[in-house]
Formats: C-alpha cells, sequence, structure tokens
C-alpha cells in the first residue's frame, strides 16, 4: 500500500498498465496542490510546479487547491511572489481551511473559489523565539512588526480593504466561513462542485 500522498492509479497504455502518480494526472490537467504545513519543501515544489506548467502553457490557467493551516512567513511570500510574477493566471480553490499565510496565498489568486464549508483564518504574524539580549528582542519585534505591515498590504490589495481595516481584523484570529469570506472581498466565489472546466454551481455572495 503506497502512502496517501503516494497514491496511485492504473492507466492502460501501448505498453500494458502503468501505474502512475494521481498528482502527475493532477498536474498533467494543470491542477496543483498546497496541503499542510506551508514550509520550504511544500512551497519549492509548488514552485517547481508553476514553472513547469508555464513553460508547457505560458497563458493557461493553473487551479491550486488549498487545504493548509499555514506556516512559514518567508516559504510563504517566496511562494507568493512567484504566483504574482509568472503569467499564467492562477485559480485558487479553498477545500477545508486556509489559515494565515496559507490564506493569504488563497486570497492572492485570479480566481479564488471557496466550497460551502470551508474557511480562511487572517492574524497577525506570530513571533517564533524568545530569549537573547534587550536589543536581539528589539530587532526581532522590529522584523516582526515590518512584516506585519507587508502582510496587511498585500491583503489589502487583494480585498480592496483600507489598511485600518484590515489591521482591525489581523490583531486578532479573524475565522471566516465562506460567505463571509466573499463579503470582505478575501474570496470571490462559493462553488458546490468540482468538475474541470465546466464546473458550474457557483454563487456570488
Amino acid at each position: 500500500m503506497y502512502p496517501i500522498d503516494e497514491a496511485r492509479i492504473i492507466r492502460e497504455s501501448s505498453r500494458g498498465y502503468d501505474l502512475i502518480r494521481i498528482q502527475d494526472e493532477m498536474l498533467s490537467h494543470r491542477e496543483v496542490e498546497l496541503v499542510g504545513e506551508v514550509d520550504a519543501n511544500s512551497v519549492n515544489a509548488l514552485i517547481r510546479e508553476l514553472r513547469y506548467l508555464q513553460r508547457q502553457d505560458p497563458e493557461g490557467e493553473i487551479t491550486l487547491y488549498i487545504n493548509s493551516p499555514g506556516g512559514s512567513v518567508d516559504s510563504g511570500m517566496a511562494l507568493y511572489d512567484v504566483m504574482q510574477a509568472i503569467s499564467c493566471p492562477i485559480r485558487t480553490v479553498c477545500v477545508g481551511l486556509a489559515a494565515s499565510m496559507a490564506a493569504l496565498l488563497f486570497l492572492s489568486g485570479d480566481q479564488r473559489d471557496m466550497l460551502p464549508h470551508s474557511r480562511l483564518m487572517i492574524h497577525d504574524p506570530l513571533i517564533s523565539q524568545t530569549g537573547g539580549s534587550a536589543l536581539h528582542l528589539k530587532a526581532v519585534c522590529d522584523d516582526l512588526l515590518e512584516t506585519r505591515q507587508i502582510i496587511a498590504k498585500v491583503i489589502a490589495e487583494h480585498t480592496g480593504k483600507s489598511m485600518d481595516a484590515v489591521l482591525e481584523k489581523t490583531a486578532t484570529d479573524s475565522f471566516f466561513r465562506a460567505e463571509e469570506a466573499v463579503a470582505f472581498g478575501l474570496a470571490d466565489n462559493i462553488i458546490t462542485r468540482l468538475g474541470g472546466e465546466n464546473e458550474g454551481g457557483n454563487c456570488n455572495v
């Protein structure tokens, strides 16, 4: 039995039967996933996939499915920059939860769809270390405040909200159900079906 992230499907070919990773089959349809923590490994894999798909078709849409609690700001911002830099339009789909850095990646999509019971969560960046000298702690806090402004600016740009409105929401963990996310400008549509190019079942709130 393969691990869940190495699941295979069987496909018949001229050579007989081939075992193909589900991720590879999805990639052939320009679909990629961010599942689990946002870290260097998950982000680097996604960046490679996005660059590959851009080479295959510079104008073709890419669908990015997200179910993630967030993670590293540095890794997340690296993926954000690549998503903004490539020529392909990127459709993001929230499946389950997109929290923290994963929410920022979701809301940066060119088209942002949520399943009915999915949720988003945005908040200020969290300190990852304690201890050290007073000057060290001041440098950490200064960097954290700068990062807070950068993240708030990104959210403001993609939602149309003011910086003050965003900073008020990110001061605490702010959860949004699908309807609330659309109303706040974090998402565009709520979808009720997944079915490729002709999905249907979309609704605006």
